[in-house]
C-alpha cells in the first residue's frame, strides 16, 4: 500500500517502517525457517519471488506492511541500519472491498530472540491505531476477535 510508503510509526519498543525491496535480503532469510513458513501458512520463495511479492504488496491497495525494527537498538547506533535492526513485521489487510472498514492485522516476530518481549504487542497496537485512524480503515473503527 502506498499510503504509509513515507510514515514511520515509534513506540516505545518498535518502529513500524514501510517494506521496502532494502529490507527484502532479511525478511527473505527468516522465511527460509520452516518453523516460520509453518507458523505464517507460507510457502518458500526464490530471492526474486520475495522482490516480486514485496513489490506487490507495496501496489496492492487493501494491503499495509510494516517492517517491526528493535526501537532501542535502531536509536542508539546513529549508523544502523534498519535491516540490521529488523525483528519481524506487521500487516492489515482489507478483507472485504465493499466494506473497507473491515481488516485483519497478522504480526510475526521473526527473530527468536526478540520474542516474549512485547515487540509483537506493541507493534499490533500501533497499527490499529494507524488503520484505525482513518489511514487505511475507512471508518476508522478498529475492532478485536474478543468483542
Amino acid at each position: 500500500m502506498r499510503l504509509n510508503q513515507n510514515i514511520l510509526l515509534l513506540g516505545k519498543k518498535v518502529a513500524l517502517v514501510p517494506y521496502t525491496s532494502e529490507h527484502v535480503p532479511r525478511y527473505h532469510e527468516w522465511m527460509k525457517s520452516e518453523e516460520l513458513q509453518r507458523l505464517t501458512a507460507s510457502e518458500p520463495l526464490t530471492l526474486e519471488q520475495e522482490y516480486a511479492m514485496q513489490h506487490s504488496w507495496r501496489e496492492d491497495a487493501d494491503k499495509c506492511t510494516f517492517i517491526v525494527l528493535d526501537a532501542e537498538k535502531w536509536q542508539a547506533q546513529p549508523a544502523a541500519t534498519e535491516e540490521s535492526c529488523m525483528v519481524g513485521d506487521v500487516n492489515l489487510f482489507l478483507t472485504d472491498r465493499g466494506d473497507p472498514s473491515l481488516g485483519e492485522i497478522e504480526v510475526m516476530i521473526a527473530e527468536p530472540s526478540c520474542r516474549g518481549k512485547g515487540f509483537g504487542t506493541e507493534a499490533v497496537l500501533m497499527m490499529l491505531s494507524y488503520g484505525g485512524c482513518e489511514h487505511c480503515l475507512p471508518g476508522g473503527d478498529a475492532q478485536t476477535d474478543d468483542e
